[in-house]
């Protein structure tokens, strides 16, 4: 029943708005428009026009770059085009060769392995403390293992956290990789 008030409520102060804006007059489109073209005239400053050339480049999609019209610097007919881990030139950021990207990687990966191993050892923990709780009958040693498994909970808590941190941080490191065209094959483990 309520639901059948609010409703006819709202159908009621609905319609008495579209009668009110029915019933005001409305500027006529001539008027409309002199006032639009008089606002274009008073603007000195165009807005900024954008084109393909000044947009860059969504290399996440995999799609070439578009080309652009000024002409590549000329090479010299003895010299050899970059590789990764070749010294850059003077000016230049050196580019990142296998070494760089495959120790970066097994960095990641054994910090994620050490904070994997601390938390199954944590959860182990736990377990035994719970184990020793359950088989205790002196309450002043129940609430000592008690107080233990609570602070071994709360540093799962955060060693949890870390893990997910480093995940990130390899998930990270891949994206990095894929867009500065580093080949899958030097993140792999043993690369």
């Amino acid at each position: 029943m309520k639901r059948v008030i609010a409703i006819a409520v709202v159908l009621l102060v609905g319609s008495t708005s579209l009668a009110w804006a029915q019933a005001t007059p409305s500027k006529p489109i001539a008027d409309v428009a002199k006032a639009e073209e008089a606002r274009r005239k008073s603007v000195k400053k165009p807005a900024k026009v954008y084109t393909n050339g000044s947009l860059t480049a969504d290399i996440s999609r995999g799609a070439a770059p578009t080309p652009t019209t000024s002409a590549p610097a000329a090479t010299p007919a003895n010299a050899s085009p970059a590789k990764p881990g070749d010294p850059a030139k003077p000016g230049e950021s050196a580019p990142k060769g296998q070494e760089y990207w495959a120790s970066r990687m097994n960095t990641a990966r054994a910090q994620l392995q050490r904070t994997q191993m601390f938390a199954d050892s944590l959860q182990s923990r736990i377990n035994a403390l719970l184990t020793d709780f359950t088989n205790r009958d002196d309450p002043a040693q129940r609430a000592k293992i008690e107080a233990d498994r609570k602070a071994a909970l709360a540093e799962l808590e955060k060693v949890k956290k870390e893990l997910d941190e480093q995940n990130k941080a390899i998930t990270a490191i891949q994206d990095e990789a894929r867009r500065a065209g580093v080949p899958a094959g030097w993140l792999r483990p043993g690369a």
